[in-house]
């Protein structure tokens, strides 16, 4: 990698305000951090990417995806979340082996990388044995870009901390978060405890509240965590669904960020996407695939069908607000927003050509527009991470993919084999 390169000519949409869109213009990284954002940025001494008939925009963020579960991709369909957590959980997941859950990991987040998702948040609940729980995040880390291991808490009653502990010890300070035991499925006493290790630990939460987890009856467990003071600015409520706008409330009024899905909540009976009730509250919503036996994993369908969703409730939303879901708005909900999701100088050069000529959008004339009314994954022309290209001319580098099909196809076949079902492809 050169230590500066010049992204030269695209549109570049920056989503920081003091910038602004580009129409035409150019973009400096210099030691895998932007150094420049301009009409025109002189740098004779920078190798130069042609970057005519491309879209510059910042790399996306998914705050809320389980990796592991990347070799049953589809079969979850025409779940409900009763069928989800049957089969998922109940069925398949006792039977993943480290190596089954190091190469969902690897494919799904390579998957992810491939179509411009630079940040992710890894929601992690394997952890059937530790070994697991290593061989996620070796996935992980062998695929290039910025992720983040949520560990997802076991159950209900099970002591968690001794091995929280062992994992965060071996992660970075903005590498990990810790995934709540949900308030619908054990004690409030499990969940205040898991927080206060969070907060010993100096990691972030997350959790899955949402009115199906409990058959649709609100149970108040928004008033419950926070009744405990265990919501702040530190929480993501995952789906959200279904709860009265005094609860609402109380995830603004802490500071709280919600991870929406909305593919999977509109499929397996969440409700609508709270996207335009967050955003009444004053919360900044952000997006995530969920789950990928259920759903596609790309964030350019997930912001359309949020967004198609929303305008058809109330006709809110604007194009802008999506794109800003999809990335400015997840930083922020990781904590990772002074580093990563607008183009502004200083922050790492995480950043997607997007092309602009590909019969399915040209002519561009507004390039916001296009990426949330027509983008899909095939329009991801390069990838930079860091700076450093993971992705050019549509091809992710360094990567043997045809070994890596083959081993995913033999693992999930194995898998299948032992939980007694019969599959296809």
């Amino acid at each position: 990698m050169a230590l500066r390169t010049l992204l030269r000519g695209g549109m570049v949409v920056t989503l920081d305000p003091a910038v602004g869109d580009l129409p035409r213009g150019d973009v400096l990284i210099e030691d895998g951090r932007i150094a420049a954002v301009a009409a025109t940025v002189d740098a004779a001494d920078a190798e130069v990417v042609d970057a005519t008939g491309r879209i510059v925009m910042p790399g996306f963020v998914d705050t809320h995806r389980h990796t592991w579960q990347t070799a049953f991709r589809g079969i979850g369909a025409d779940w409900t979340f009763e069928q989800y957590h049957a089969t998922m959980h109940r069925r398949l997941r006792h039977h993943y082996l480290p190596e089954d859950v190091y190469l969902g990991n690897l494919l799904g987040r390579l998957e992810a990388l491939g179509s411009g998702v630079t940040t992710m948040l890894d929601w992690f609940h394997c952890a059937d044995r530790p070994e697991n729980a290593d061989a996620a995040i070796q996935g992980l880390r062998d695929a290039p870009g910025h992720s983040v291991f949520c560990y997802g808490a076991g159950a209900a009653d099970e002591p968690i901390a001794a091995e929280i502990r062992r994992v965060r010890s071996v992660l970075p300070d903005d590498g990990m978060a810790l995934g709540l035991r949900a308030p619908q499925r054990t004690t409030m006493d499990v969940v205040a405890a898991d927080v206060a290790l969070a907060r010993e630990l100096g990691l972030r939460v997350s959790v899955h509240v949402h009115t199906a987890a409990s058959g649709g009856r609100d149970r108040r467990p928004i008033a419950d965590l926070a009744d405990r003071g265990l919501l702040d600015d530190r929480t993501t409520v995952v789906h959200a669904n279904g709860f009265s706008d005094d609860q609402v409330a109380m995830l603004a009024d802490a500071g709280c960020s919600v991870s929406i899905s909305p593919d999977v909540e509109l499929k397996m009976g969440f409700g609508w996407p709270e996207t335009g009730r967050m955003l009444a509250a004053g919360i900044r919503p952000s997006l995530s695939v969920d789950d990928c036996p259920s759903a596609g994993g790309d964030m350019f369908a997930t912001m359309r069908t949020a967004f198609a969703v929303q305008r058809g409730l109330d006709g809110g939303l604007t194009t802008r607000d999506l794109v800003e879901f999809a990335t400015i708005d997840g930083a922020r909900a990781c904590g990772l927003d002074a580093r990563t999701g607008s183009i502004t100088v200083g922050k790492d050069a995480d950043l997607l050509l997007l092309d602009a000529e590909d019969l399915s959008v040209f002519p561009v004339t507004d390039p916001v527009g296009t990426i949330v009314a027509a983008g899909h994954p095939g329009l991801v022309d390069s990838v930079f991470v860091a700076g450093r290209a993971v992705k050019r001319d549509g091809r992710l580098l360094g990567v043997d993919l045809p070994a890596l099909r083959a081993r995913l196809l033999a693992s999930r076949d194995r898998i299948a084999e032992a939980a007694g079902m019969s599959i296809g492809g």
